[in-house]
């Protein structure tokens, strides 16, 4: 068993705002990744206010062994009224960038796409200057999907590799590599004013050589933002930790992310895919992208 280090320790976070956070998501029955996925940084992100929206959830139809969201239930049918409780909670805790993801919903025919649209479209209704970041699965390649997504214009497009080639079969054996890599290319293709991140798991048995080829691919099909961070088992049933990297580590990998030209890379022990998400809008005023059309 690998012994947790002292720099994966996570500060505890301030109950009453997490209360209050927590309150509304219930009052709206909405899920959170944070929730489901068991993030380590569900302390400090509903202290500062903020939530990573599950749509379509909580039940995903594939069964990753490192996720810890339910993939025993059946999957819902869609609610209607979901994208206007996801306004609502935006609207309440006045979000200035919210990140909207799913579950992988294999059962229908556009991966949930149709879903994805709905919520952009009421989020921008009642709150029109926050800036939306979409996470969404591969949609079995569908790039019909891709399109619909897409054509709601999201300021930001967020698709994970997640780990490296060698361990997909282990891992993400539903998954694609080369799959999610036509994804982001396919996106920049489609609406180039769109910035396009990723982000991958380390620590489950992958060499420095292998994450430093995935960052390499991922600049290879122009994606913007990269996010990487330690795996952490979630239960026992769940993949184990072949190692815990060194902070030192990932640092070498944000300034070798940074030199191949990335425009951000977040990378830490506690880094997840939405992790300080908002920082994008950083981005957006010093590498403006403006709509075609």
């Amino acid at each position: 068993m690998v012994v947790k280090p002292d720099w994966l320790r996570v500060k505890a976070p301030q109950w009453e705002r997490v209360g209050a956070v927590k309150s509304i998501l219930q009052d709206l029955h909405l899920n959170t990744v944070c929730e489901e996925a068991s993030c380590p940084n569900i302390g400090e992100c509903f202290n500062a206010g903020t939530a990573t929206f599950l749509i379509m959830g909580p039940a995903c139809t594939r069964a990753c062994p490192y996720c810890d969201i339910d993939f025993e239930k059946k999957p819902q049918a869609l609610d209607p009224t979901e994208p206007l409780r996801l306004a609502e909670a935006v609207r309440r805790l006045r979000l200035n960038h919210v990140v909207i993801t799913s579950v992988n919903r294999d059962d229908l025919p556009d991966g949930g796409a149709s879903q994805f649209v709905r919520c952009i479209a009421e989020t921008r209704k009642v709150s029109p200057n926050t800036t939306i970041e979409v996470l969404i699965p591969d949609l079995c390649g569908n790039w019909d999907a891709l399109n619909t997504i897409l054509s709601a214009a999201p300021e930001v497009l967020n698709h994970n590799t997640e780990t490296v080639p060698r361990l997909y079969r282990r891992t993400r054996p539903q998954g694609d590599y080369q799959r999610s890599l036509e994804l982001l290319l396919r996106t920049r293709e489609i609406a180039p004013w769109v910035y396009t991140k990723s982000g991958i798991m380390v620590g489950l048995g992958e060499t420095d050589a292998e994450v430093r080829q995935v960052m390499a691919d991922l600049r290879a099909v122009d994606c913007d933002i990269l996010t990487i961070g330690q795996y952490l088992q979630p239960t026992q049933k769940h993949l184990g930790v072949s190692e815990f990297v060194t902070p030192e580590q990932f640092d070498a990998w944000r300034e070798a992310g940074e030199a191949m030209g990335f425009l951000q890379v977040v990378a830490s022990p506690l880094t997840r895919s939405s992790y300080h998400a908002e920082e994008v809008q950083r981005l957006m005023q010093q590498y403006p992208r403006k709509k075609e059309g």
